[in-house]
């Protein structure tokens, strides 16, 4: 038995992954890095995180499918949190080196190479939090850290009432591109929480907060 939210680390070969189950482990979460079923569906939370192309974290989420399970945890209104290319892959497409890759649709608009001078984006850079913004709560002046040459730069969901409009973060590098969205269940960081010191602990602990607490 456990107080702590029982978090599970998606599991689909996205390369090493073990600071991002140590940060949340950190941040207060039972955090437990797995390809099981069950326990990808079950637990409070689910951080996909991705580091590499679009297409190579599209094709490894598929042969696992786990674009299955994000896609049922969401239905049921489960949390599920991205990190990187665990956040590009939520928009409907990316386009890296002239190849379009389709992502998971969840939201829309494609990822395309960042409008900037200098690329990979590599290092610490302030956001501009959205207005009440959970994630960002008591963390609205940090630095977090970028690496990545993609992103999404435009915001076209159209959200129609009863639901709420989501929160977006901005990060300018070159021009604008979305550092975090939070959408109901599903949030998002283009940024790593895991390699962002105390303000990526205190970020995903404010994520863990929203989980509520686990019995398992």
């Amino acid at each position: 038995m456990s107080s702590q939210p029982l978090v599970a680390v998606l599991d689909y070969g996205s390369g090493n992954v073990h600071s991002a189950v140590k940060a949340l482990a950190a941040a207060g979460a039972d955090a437990r890095l797995t390809s099981d079923r069950d326990l990808v569906l079950q637990a409070d939370g689910l951080v996909v995180p991705g580091v590499g192309a679009f297409r190579a974290v599209m094709e490894s989420l598929k042969a696992g499918r786990g674009d299955e399970l994000i896609g049922r945890r969401l239905a049921g209104g489960r949390p599920v949190l991205g990190i990187c290319v665990g956040m590009q892959v939520l928009f409907e497409h990316g386009v890296e080196r002239g190849v379009d890759t389709e992502g998971l649709g969840e939201w829309p608009g494609a990822v395309t190479e960042l409008d900037a001078p200098v690329l990979p984006h590599m290092g610490w850079n302030t956001v501009e939090a959205g207005a009440g913004s959970r994630l960002f709560r008591g963390l609205e002046d940090e630095r977090f850290y970028f690496v990545h040459s993609f992103g999404a730069q435009k915001w076209t969901l159209d959200v129609q009432p009863p639901f709420p409009e989501p929160t977006l973060t901005w990060c300018t590098y070159g021009r604008p591109f979305l550092a975090a969205v939070e959408n109901g269940p599903l949030s998002a960081t283009q940024f790593h929480p895991e390699k962002s010191g105390d303000a990526g602990i205190r970020l995903l602990a404010n994520w863990i907060d929203g989980l509520g607490g686990a019995t398992l």
